[in-house]
């Protein structure tokens, strides 16, 4: 005889009144403080061995050298299948410039290196604080690394005569010139010039892409630059080009001219010097490559052809006794020592570093990349940059509605 229909709703509830006691029960074990005091102190081993493995790299007095796991926690694997070449982000940055350099790797982090996860170095003349090793490498998606500079490559060579120096950095000062007065950036210029691929940190990579404090990515790279420079035998790419100020290279190009007569065998056919002079070499025009963007060969600059230039700059003494900049250096030796075919100009990569922007200049390749830069903005066919030049130069044919942005 069935059951009573009230009996039913009874039977219902205390199954379900039991079935609830039996769940609390299970969950509260899960969380026993009681659990075996051995699987307590894994579980805090393993937490504590991630931290100090994410968190707290070294301990102690600063090393010259650091390089932190691959790749920070959290941060997804490269999007981008395929072969890497052995190539660097680097940059070389003070503590204080953190949040400025924080800034930039979420840039090219996000636009770039999130798909392929290259490594990164950091250089420093001071060691790298926590603070600054903690943030950085919670950006980057490759294998951070962190260089002490050896005092010998930040300081002044013995054969500077420090009076003629000093009276250098007075007198523009009193002119009014951009870091006319300042040692430091002296120290900079050169080092960028002569020393940034010598670091020890950099001596295994073929391939590096320099990157500052503020600067801003526009646009979506969804192919890996460092093997388009390798496939394509390029030696050096840039974004931004523009006429140096005259009165910090006064006297540069009569050692490029006397360099050049003593190293005849160094300067390659078919070079830029369409790009640096418009009298065949008589007179330097001004025109360099920004170096704060460049993307090139750490073998170019290693070679015989690079070294005898740089040093025969840095005996002449014209990073101190005038204000010798490294993208004039890193230029002209790139358009004299390579042919023009291995000069790359990156017109894809939306690129702004305070004051300039380089957006690209059609609709299509804007939509393509998904860039946010500003057209107009754009300063490739602005009166004062060098990158038409560069066009008539290597013969190629200006983008569709350049017109449109010139001044």
């Amino acid at each position: 005889m069935p059951a009573p229909h009230n009996t039913r709703i009874l039977r219902l509830l205390l199954l379900t009144v039991f079935s609830i006691i039996v769940l609390y029960k299970i969950y509260t074990s899960t969380y026993d403080a009681n659990l075996p005091t051995a699987n307590v102190s894994k579980f805090a081993h393993e937490k504590l061995e991630s931290a100090k493995q994410h968190l707290n790299f070294h301990s102690g007095p600063p090393k010259d050298s650091l390089t932190t796991p691959n790749h920070a926690p959290g941060l997804p694997a490269a999007t981008i299948p395929g072969e890497r070449v052995n190539a660097t982000f680097v940059t070389l940055a003070r503590n204080s410039d953190i949040w400025e350099i924080a800034k930039s790797i979420r840039h090219v982090e996000d636009r770039f290196n999130r798909k392929f996860n290259y490594d990164w170095v950091f250089l420093n003349d001071k060691p790298f604080d926590d603070e600054f090793i903690k943030v950085t490498s919670n950006l980057v998606s490759g294998k951070t690394k962190y260089g002490l500079i050896p005092e010998k490559h930040w300081s002044f060579p013995d054969h500077i005569d420090q009076d003629k120096a000093k009276k250098t950095r007075e007198d523009m000062h009193a002119k009014g010139v951009i870091y006319g007065d300042s040692i430091s950036y002296r120290h900079m210029c050169r080092f960028e010039s002569g020393f940034f691929f010598q670091q020890d940190l950099m001596k295994e990579y073929e391939y590096y892409w320099r990157v500052e404090p503020s600067i801003e990515l526009y646009c979506d790279i969804d192919y890996d630059v460092f093997k388009y420079m390798k496939d394509n035998n390029k030696k050096y790419g840039f974004t931004l080009s523009l006429y140096e100020y005259i009165e910090t290279i006064p006297t540069l190009w009569e050692s490029t001219k006397a360099f050049m007569k003593e190293h005849p065998e160094h300067i390659a056919k078919d070079n830029g010097m369409k790009f640096l002079s418009d009298d065949g070499g008589n007179t330097y025009n001004r025109c360099h490559f920004w170096s704060n963007f460049e993307v090139g060969s750490l073998d170019f600059w290693r070679g015989q052809a690079y070294q005898d230039y740089f040093n025969k700059l840095d005996q002449d003494g014209g990073f101190f006794y005038e204000r010798w900049g490294d993208a004039p250096v890193h230029s002209i030796a790139a358009a004299l020592l390579l042919p023009k075919d291995e000069l790359h100009f990156f017109n894809d990569i939306g690129y702004y570093h305070v004051p300039f922007t380089h957006c690209p200049t059609s609709e299509e390749d804007r939509t393509k990349g998904k860039c946010t830069c500003e057209p107009k903005k754009n300063f490739d066919w602005k009166g004062y940059s060098c990158t038409s030049r560069y066009f008539d130069m290597m013969g190629m044919q200006k983008p569709a509605g350049y017109e449109k942005q010139m001044d």
